[in-house]
């Protein structure tokens, strides 16, 4: 039976800048970089302390997904500290920190201007 979720794909214009932005701004660490089709490489990163990773990577035939909302979220357990410590790592937030009645989250975006959900748990 399915256990879970092994990575999730998100689409980047320049792999160098992606790794740069989600390993020095982000934390995640790498756990493979290595040549994939002669035009990409295949980078999955791990978020430490999370079980599932990520890979930036885009196939082809999906680069129009470069640039826009991302389907998937990441969660902290602060995410007004969170996402304070990230602004000071120059990461640019489309939508500021905000509690709702089911929580708090915020939306911020990468060197490619993907937007994803940062929230609490």
């Amino acid at each position: 039976m399915i256990r879970g979720l092994k990575f999730v794909s998100i689409p980047v214009r320049n792999q160098d800048a992606a790794l740069k932005f989600f390993t020095e701004k982000l934390g995640f660490k790498v756990a493979t970089d290595q040549p994939f089709d002669g035009q990409q490489r295949w980078i999955e990163l791990l978020i430490p302390g999370a079980e599932t990773g990520l890979v930036l990577f885009t196939p082809t035939g999906h680069e129009n997904r470069i640039g826009d909302f991302q389907p998937l979220s990441f969660w902290c357990d602060d995410v007004m500290e969170t996402a304070k410590t990230l602004k000071a790592r120059g990461v640019e937030f489309a939508k500021d920190p905000k509690s709702e009645s089911w929580g708090t989250s915020a939306i911020f975006q990468d060197v490619d201007g993907n937007k994803f959900v940062l929230s609490s748990r």
